[in-house]
């Protein structure tokens, strides 16, 4: 009985293991593309490197494919406006040299109605 338990526990284990979904990765002129993704299949970070380092836009998304997060990278430095979505508020975050410059909150609330 102990054995069918043993072999029931790493069945069960190797099956939740195996829906990770490796990323995936393309040469595009000279830098890397590369994608990840979340384990329902949807794509949960994409982005390129240069030379090893984070480098052009990256965005992220949420498990069900809305935007998380957009932003710049220049030889892996955050540079200019970044954007954080959250359910209902938008935040604009500003870097310069790596570090948090500014903060802008955006929610429905503000938003101007003519």
């Amino acid at each position: 009985m102990k054995k069918v338990m043993i072999v029931a526990v790493l069945l069960v284990s190797g099956f939740s293991f195996a829906q990770e979904i490796a990323p995936k990765f393309e040469v595009v002129d000279q830098m890397v593309k590369a994608t990840y993704f979340h384990d329902n299949g949807v794509i949960k970070q994409q982005g390129m490197y240069l030379d090893g380092k984070l480098h052009g836009k990256w965005v992220a998304y949420n498990e069900d494919g809305t935007k998380q997060s957009l932003g710049e990278y220049s030889n892996g430095t955050k540079v200019g406006k970044w954007f954080f979505w959250s359910e209902n508020t938008l935040n604009e975050v500003d870097f310069n040299d790596n570090r948090i410059a500014e903060v802008k909150r955006w929610s429905q609330e503000t938003l101007v109605k003519n």
